[in-house]
């Protein structure tokens, strides 16, 4: 084979052939220099810029002015259109004509009006192909336009890529005219970064690699760069080698195309649009010239902004989903974050997706497909089952900071025992390149080797977009059977996890949460953003509600479903893994906010209305009607409240019912002033010292008379940290951060009275954190109510520092427990072992609580989701203060309210769940007739059944869906009552399918419903 004999010098042989293909040494006699052949300038460029992303049908129309290659334009954030018109030299017949463009910032190319090219030099995407081989028929004089937006792939950042945007970047074009490309030189040249690449990655121990490294220098010897007629030789080589094949045992790589787009991130909602539109042309070009080429894509958000702003691109990607070829993957209106939105909001992420998919490309999909998100709640194996999904892929916890997550692929066990198959792909990545590293690191990295023989490649690039490039597809298509390495096959998603699945008998069951053991300051970061989300949440199950009820009492009332898909679209949109998380560039949190309070969308061709015009107009002015209000002593009001309680109604209800209520006039509370200048306050439930600074001396829960902070301690502690991590800013807090504890000691206004007496007792104080930063709070006690209220505002202008409140209570257990998704569930107190302390910050919904046998003490808020409790102190995040991406997070004035509850007896028992649903779903009263009678829509006859959803069916006008879930963890027989009119009850999933077989059990009494621990029940009601 060697016509001389080769020295075994590996360093130089490899070297030698690294030159060869350089773009950087040598480019004037080796292979990589002859890529492309003639140029020709083109005929003119013109340009107009634009400071909105307008479509091409106006752009058109705008007057272009002369262009000059290297002419700068911008800012940031700006679009510049190029109007290109070329004419390709007579003498290039035959040959393959490229535009080379190379321009900073993101690329779209327009033909005949339509888009067909996506171009970025971040995403090895510089040339537009004109002609694959040029005919005397094809038109030789063309003239395109090119939208370049004034961002690169990963946004604008100045200095680093997550920095704050530079709002004053310019850019330029750096080349712009017409080439030949040399196909064969680009062929031989992937089989040359092939062989080198083998040579690298298997290194000096394997025989392969020694093979590759002779055979490729054989190549070197054989190719001369300025004769075509030698590539031949050398191609033989190459495919000698990359034939010789594997054993039948070998590891199979389904490779797929993936191009992960964010939503958003260093880039506004809008760009992603044009993301979409440039990455999604590409791959439909691709799969033009590559027939077994497949792309998995997720977000029906994203494909519906596609429908709406390149209908042609869409009704080309419909064809190829009916191919099996462009395939919708996840099921989720976004790719959501794992942790914070609330089981409803994760329950409509996949009915607004599912049912995308199936009414614009007739599929349902079976796999959860969410691979960039920081952690995965332990309730979304129950929820993914019951939204037809049984397979989940992702790969986030390759990020894990402390510990190595063990599995790649297994068994995923939900809170109430639902299991998914679960597939990390073991090269740690959806955004592979088609190299060798990629699929050595897919077998090496394979944690469960012997039990699962597949693994996924995604290749494409991603994040910002861009997605797999024809290079990416030659690679793999050259080792498809290459001994040494695994075997590559074009697959599908569903071919994946059928293959795992039919091998499953050996794999390994990972029970729990999948916590992320990094990011953990994501679960503060961008505080206002939170409080929408919870708010928003809260406030769009009210108006459900509200909604139902009034169809039920009035057959002309027309529930204002279109309005409430629009909110709940937008509110989910704000779920996304980098919005609700804070971890996106201010614009993001300007456009999220805007969302949250309800903006009119003027693009829409009805628009959207404020949440607070819809509240007005759905839950009081239509369910409720006001009247004058009379001149007696005692006035009516009808409250509104979606549970009932009989002991502190007037506060807001629990959870089992929905309900119209007359508040009765109920106990008084006592306020003193004691001789240090501390408040006493009592309810006859608790008995509290306030301290002039704010801080709890004593909270005594008076019954079981036990005190419940801890001795020589205060409550309600306000402490400062720096907050400095290694480099993620709006993500990351570190371990080390604990370190540099201060409490917050300066009082700017000590403790004092606002009101005593009858039902409400409040007192408050101010405290200064810097000479920047402030915070003012009022405590409340209300009469008959079992907790404390904190009504917090704080004046906020730090820099890096992380501000949290504690309570260290009178408790010892080596658990506490946090309500999470439809349930709770528990995370060690202690440090033993790495994975305990890797948990220094956690996540938790409404309510943390730490207790012992028959006392505990609850931590609830009203939109808060950081906590931690080590030992016997209880804390809850407050603020933070990083720079990056968004050098003005959290910069300003908050409110949020949080609450400390001590009980005796278990949480359960104490009704901790239901005490956190009245601080976040108050009532809603409306003075109204005295003569209004009270009635009741619907009551569960057990305490551990929360009512958590009414609202009209999908499907159905005159049918409702109700959602249950057993909130204690127990087994439980309950009854469902209503007074409504209920035809026939069904069980349906949670993508409304009601199952045939399945009726819902209906006595005189109500509807008897059996549940598991924390298990989620859906039943459609027709009317």
């Amino acid at each position: 084979m060697y016509r001389q004999p080769v020295l075994k010098n590996r360093r130089t042989l490899l070297e030698r052939a690294e030159k060869f293909i350089s773009d950087v040494y040598f480019t004037d006699c080796n292979l990589r220099g002859r890529l492309y052949g003639d140029s020709c300038p083109l005929e003119s460029l013109a340009s107009f810029l634009s400071s909105k992303r307008i479509p091409f049908t106006e752009a058109a129309k705008q007057n272009f002015a002369p262009h000059k290659v290297g002419d700068t334009f911008g800012p940031t954030w700006w679009t510049c259109w190029f109007k290109v018109s070329l004419k390709i030299p007579e003498s290039w017949r035959g040959k393959e004509v490229h535009l080379l463009w190379e321009s900073d910032g993101e690329a779209m190319v327009w033909r005949d009006g339509q888009p067909v090219q996506g171009l970025t030099k971040e995403g090895e995407k510089t040339s537009y192909i004109l002609s694959e081989c040029l005919k005397d028929e094809e038109p030789h004089s063309i003239t395109l336009y090119v939208e370049v937006a004034c961002n690169g792939l990963f946004g604008a950042g100045q200095g680093s890529m997550i920095a704050a945007p530079d709002p004053n970047r310019k850019f330029s074009v750096q080349k712009a005219q017409l080439v030949v490309f040399n196909r064969d030189v680009q062929e031989v040249l992937t089989d040359f970064e092939m062989l080198v690449d083998i040579v690298k990655e298997l290194g000096e121990g394997e025989q392969r690699g020694y093979q590759a490294l002779f055979t490729v220098n054989e190549m070197v010897n054989l190719c001369d760069p300025s004769d075509p007629r030698s590539f031949s030789k050398a191609r033989s080589l190459a495919h000698s080698f990359f034939s010789q094949r594997n054993g039948e045992s070998q590891h199979t790589a389904h490779a797929m195309g993936h191009c992960h787009i964010d939503s958003a991130w260093l880039w506004p909602y809008e760009e992603t649009i044009r993301k979409c539109g440039r990455s999604w042309v590409t791959v439909i070009r691709l799969m033009e010239k590559n027939p077994e080429f497949v792309f998995t894509c997720s977000q029906a958000q994203q494909f519906q902004w596609v429908q709406s702003w390149y209908p042609g691109l869409f009704s080309q990607i419909q064809d190829y989903v009916k191919k099996g070829r462009f395939i919708p993957v996840g099921g989720t209106w976004v790719e959501m974050d794992g942790n914070l939105p609330s089981g409803e909001s994760m329950v409509r992420q996949f009915l607004e997706g599912q049912r995308f998919f199936n009414h614009e490309f007739g599929i349902v999909c079976k796999e959860f497909w969410l691979p960039d998100t920081f952690g995965y709640s332990a309730q979304l194996p129950q929820i993914m089952q019951g939204s037809g999904v049984s397979n989940f892929l992702t790969q986030k916890l390759s990020w894990n900071l402390v510990n190595t997550f063990p599995h790649n692929t297994f068994f995923w066990e939900g809170l109430d025992g639902s299991k998914v198959l679960t597939h990390f792909p073991p090269g740690n990545s959806y955004e592979m390149k088609g190299k060798v590293e990629d699929l050595v690191k897919t077998v090496k990295n394979n944690k469960d080797k012997g039990r699962a023989n597949h693994s996924a490649v995604l290749f494409g690039f991603g994040d910002g977009g861009g997605g797999p490039t024809q290079l990416m597809l030659d690679r793999l298509e050259r080792v498809q059977d290459t001994d040494g390495l695994p075997k590559v096959q074009a697959s599908t998603p569903d071919k994946l996890f059928s293959q795992l699945r039919a091998d499953s008998a050996l794999l390994c069951t990972w029970t729990g949460e999948l916590f992320l053991e990094l990011h953990n300051g994501t679960y503060t970061t961008q505080a206002q953003i939170k409080r929408g989300n919870r708010r928003c949440e809260t406030l769009l199950h009210d108006i459900e509600i509200a909604g139902s009820l009034a169809l039920c009492r009035d057959g002309t009332f027309q529930y204002p479903a279109e309005q409430l898909q629009k909110l709940w679209r937008l509110l989910l949109l704000n779920q996304f893994h980098d919005v609700i998380p804070g971890s996106c560039i201010e614009m993001v949190v300007e456009d999220a906010l805007r969302y949250y309070e309800g903006t009119v969308i003027s693009s829409g061709p009805e628009g959207l209305y404020l949440f607070s015009q819809l509240r007005d107009l759905y839950l009081y002015g239509y369910l409720f009607q006001p009247c004058t209000p009379s001149n007696h002593s005692n006035h009516s009001f009808s409250v509104f409240t979606f549970q009932t309680t009989t002991a502190h109604v007037m506060l807001c209800g629990i959870i089992c019912s929905a309900a119209l209520v007359r508040v009765p006039s109920i106990g008084l509370l006592c306020v003193s002033f004691q001789a240090d200048g501390s408040v006493l306050m009592e309810n006859g439930i608790l008995k509290m010292v306030i301290n002039k600074d704010g801080t709890l001396a004593s909270l005594h829960l008076i019954n079981a008379n036990r005190e419940a902070i801890s001795n020589g301690c205060h409550g309600n502690q306000f402490v400062m940290f720096d907050d400095v991590p290694l480099y993620w800013d709006a993500w990351d807090v570190m371990d080390y951060h604990l370190q540099t504890r201060k409490p917050v000691l300066e009082v700017v206004q000590p403790i004092h009275v606002v009101s005593s007496g009858g039902l409400r007792s409040s007192v408050s104080f101010t405290l200064r954190i810097s000479d920047k930063s402030t915070i003012k709070q009022e405590i409340v006690m209300d009469a008959m109510c079992p907790y404390i209220k904190f009504n917090t505002e704080v004046q906020w202008a730090e820099s890096h520092k992380f501000l949290k409140v504690e309570f260290p209570v009178r408790v010892r257990s080596p658990n506490a427990t946090y309500e999470i998704q439809f349930g709770h569930l528990q995370r060690p107190t202690h440090r033993n072992t790495s994975w305990d302390w890797a948990r220094f910050e956690v996540w938790g919904h409404k309510w943390a609580d730490l207790s012992e046998h028959n006392f505990g003490v609850a931590l609830l808020n009203d939109c808060k989701y950081g906590y931690s409790v080590h030992e016997n102190t209880m804390t809850l995040s407050l603020l933070r203060a990083p720079k990056a991406p968004d050098a003005n997070a959290d910069m300003g004035t908050h409110h949020f309210t949080y609450a400390i509850m001590p009980h005796a007896g278990s949480f359960q028992e104490a009704s901790v769940i239901q005490s956190a649903y009245n601080l976040n779903f108050p009532l809603r009263s409306i003075q109204c007739s005295p003569n209004t009678i009270p009635w009741s829509a619907f009551s569960v006859s057990s305490a551990a059944i929360i009512l958590e959803t009414i609202k009209q069916a999908e499907d159905r006008k005159r049918a409702l869906v109700l959602r249950l879930y057993e909130s204690h963890g127990s087994s439980v027989t309950t009854t469902l009552c209503t007074t409504l009119p209920v035809r026939e009850a069904w069980h349906c999933d949670l993508l409304e399918r009601h199952d045939p077989t399945q009726p819902a059990h209906m006595t005189s009494e109500g509807i008897t419903l059996t549940f598991s621990p924390f298990q989620i029940v859906s039943l459609l009601l027709i009317l």
